[in-house]
């Protein structure tokens, strides 16, 4: 892997003697109290403004407060007017603009594209705090507060829509935001490095036009600039040299030999077999770019579309990726390699920085959700390799698993235990976006580097990768011992087909770590959505299971597993859907929740939902079509599906079983998917008459 200049080793501003803010200023008067006459740098987020790690405004500020900058916060501004954006005055280098800790349109719409009526990062929940497309919208405000001070998007919102993507709200293929939002850069990814170097550089009066060879950002630019190869990649219809896989274990993604058989460097010949124009070989890839089909291109051509998002995902290993440039009218949008993965020391830094861990002060007593979620819980890592194709954590923090340390993880429970209000001994969770990938990684450096695989487990788990879960249990284990400490819970996801890997660590967390009910997601049964999803088969399912009832058992708990679901994903065909209905009831599942698939941008499934064409494979003219459920009323039935025990479903589903030949399911039997009869308007219950109504848990094999 490519190595990058510590993130700490920089010289720090002057400004830095000025002392570390108790609080990022929020107001001119927190700035007077602080001696500041002016911010150096500006944040403006979706957000209400948490000082703790996992609230992107702080860490961002703490991380830049702590190379000598003065940071301010305009937190949630009215942005009606450009007025807000002035409240801190001018900043001295930069505005950093972010939606806040997730997309504005997901944050404000379902997956059936209704008004949501809260919002977890507002006090007090309230929504209609942000707007839509809030980068689009900050970034031009704060231009119009300030036509000269440099502007910087950032954040999941802006990562997500670097280059031209289609956009489930509006219904259409929207340009890249950089464009759209008037800003001078746009940065991707884990932005920390990115960011640092912007700071400093700006601050030692470089221009930001002349700031063009930083990883993990994104400009506009008229031409290529000298000295760099163009590999065209702008059509399909003439396809490049494909390898030929017999292995079970073949690379969905058909772009080089598995890794798994052979260590080859980034420059090896034949890499770079998806190019779809014969090129020359041996180039030097610091210097290459793919030039993508352009906007207007993939806006009126499915099949570019499709193209353009396989290349995307090809091109996001920060070991061998290449920069890419697609055309926006007579302008390219430039994409340079992802960031470099932050190192152990690194990543302990900045969850070490002094957070409050607490909302800023101005907030009052007002709650806040999304704290009041994690305030107890502790994030020990970043990255994800399981490239389950509707996920975005892929394109925003990468396959690449950045590890805090140990020591790092146990000093945290410590500050949480001794100086957060509230806490009653019980850490709410030690995870991540997967729980159990801490410390676990490839094998090989040089493989690593070179691999172009979206996933290391599937469609099946690589022979390189590290699956050893026994640091994870030795932390686990340290954890307990602190003084004060209670309970520790893992309430994030996790790989169960990793977790079978070692029966010590499904013990573990069976005995110790489980309060009752643990999150595991399946998200279907079926190969066909599988597949689309690259998700394992239901197969490793049933060994985790059927392992965390014999440890719950042994360990004398009642212990549930809650299995999350998708409705409606690409690929997924009725009969899919009721596939899985009956193997609920076969189970005993009745889901309280479901979740329906909702198309983010960037996202390979988003990319299937748009064309129905399969980026997994090579994408030409008349490759695989993948369905699409599309309209509201089939969207419906595959939810009805998921919750086939609540009574507003019956009329949907009895209608469905007809059409689909299986009346036989409809009936009062046990047998039977959904009964005969309706209930009246006041007995939606799946109780019966006179049974006291009351949540009924999903039910693990020795509890049935």
């Amino acid at each position: 892997m490519n190595t990058a200049k510590d993130l700490f080793s920089y010289r720090k501003n002057w400004a830095h003697r000025f002392g570390l803010a108790p609080v990022l200023p929020m107001t001119r008067k927190e700035m007077d109290e602080l001696g500041w006459d002016v911010c150096d740098i500006i944040i403006v987020t979706g957000d209400a403004y948490v000082d703790h790690p996992s609230f992107g405004m702080a860490l961002i500020g703490r991380v830049l407060e702590s190379q000598g900058f003065r940071v301010g916060i305009i937190a949630q501004p009215d942005w009606q007017s450009a007025e807000a954006f002035k409240e801190l005055g001018k900043p001295r280098l930069f505005f950093g603009i972010t939606a806040g800790n997730m997309d504005s349109m997901v944050n404000r719409y379902t997956s059936d594209r209704r008004l949501r009526h809260d919002d977890a990062y507002t006090p007090d929940g309230k929504e209609g705090k942000r707007p839509d497309r809030s980068v689009l919208v900050y970034a031009q405000r704060a231009r119009e507060a300030y036509n000269d001070v440099p502007v910087i998007i950032g954040g999941i919102e802006a990562s997500l829509r670097r280059i031209a993507h289609y956009d489930y709200w509006s219904d259409k293929v929207r340009r890249s935001c950089l464009p759209d939002s008037k800003a001078d850069m746009l940065l991707f990814g884990n932005a920390e490095r990115a960011i640092v170097e912007i700071a400093h550089r700006l601050d030692a009066n470089e221009n930001i036009k002349d700031i063009t060879d930083i990883r993990g950002t994104a400009f506009m630019t008229s031409a290529v600039p000298d000295g760099w190869t163009v590999v065209d990649s702008t059509d399909v219809d003439t396809p490049g040299k494909i390898e030929k896989r017999t292995d079970p274990h073949r690379d969905p993604y058909a772009s080089r030999p598995d890794c798994s058989q052979q260590s080859a460097s980034p420059d090896a010949p034949n890499q770079q077999v998806v190019t779809l124009h014969t090129r020359p070989r041996g180039l030097d890839r610091s210097h290459t770019v793919l030039r993508l089909p352009s906007y207007e291109q993939v806006s009126n051509d499915n099949v570019l579309y499709a193209h353009t998002s396989r290349v995307f995902h090809l091109e996001t290993n920060p070991g061998n990726a290449r920069a890419l440039v697609q055309r926006h009218g007579n302008r390219d949008v430039w994409l340079n390699p992802p960031p470099i993965p932050m190192t152990t020391k690194e990543l302990d830094h900045i969850y070490e920085l002094p957070y409050t861990r607490k909302p800023h002060p101005a907030y009052g007593d007002a709650k806040m959700p999304a704290w009041e979620m994690i305030r107890f819980s502790i994030n020990i890592m970043r990255g994800c390799f399981g490239g389950c194709t509707f996920c975005s954590i892929t394109e925003h923090e990468g396959r690449i698993i950045q590890n805090r340390s140990e020591k790092s993880i146990l000093n945290e429970i410590e500050t949480i235990r001794d100086n957060v209000p509230g806490f009653t001994g019980n850490i709410s969770d030690l995870g991540g976006p997967t729980a159990n990938m801490w410390r676990l990684k490839c094998k090989d450096e040089k493989i690593e580097s070179s691999c172009r695989r979206l996933s290391c487990v599937y469609p099946g788990i690589c022979n390189n990768l590290n699956t050893d879960h026994e640091p994870l249990i030795q932390l686990y284990r340290k954890a307990r011992k602190i003084r004060g400490i209670k309970r520790i819970f893992i309430a994030s996801g996790l790989r169960y087909d990793l977790a079978v890997r070692s029966k010590t660590y499904i013990k573990e967390l069976a005995t110790h770590h489980v309060g009752g009910y643990l999150k595991i997601a399946p998200e279907h049964i079926e190969e066909g959505p599988l597949s689309k999803m690259m998700k394992p088969g239901i197969g490793a399912y049933d060994r985790f299971k059927q392992l965390f009832d014999q440890y719950s058992k042994e360990a004398g708990k009642e212990q549930y597993l809650i299995p999350y679901f998708i409705s409606a994903h690409p690929g997924t065909t009725d009969e899919d859907m009721l596939n899985l209905a009956i193997w609920l009831k076969s189970n005993n599942f009745r889901l309280d929740q479901v979740q329906a698939f909702l198309p983010t941008p960037l996202a390979i499934a988003s990319a299937m939902y748009h064309t129905e064409r399969n980026p997994l494979k090579k994408v030409s003219r008349d490759s695989e079509k993948v369905s699409a459920v599309r309209g509201a009323r089939q969207r419906r039935l595959h939810k009805a599906f998921l919750r086939y025990h609540a009574p507003e479903n019956w009329p949907i589903l009895r209608d469905a079983l007809k059409r689909m030949g299986r009346a036989d399911l409809i009936g009062n039997g046990k047998k039977h998917l959904v009964p005969s009869w309706q209930p009246g308007k006041k007995h939606h219950s799946t109780n019966k008459p006179g049974q006291k109504k009351r949540f009924q848990p999903a039910k693990t094999r020795f509890t049935a």
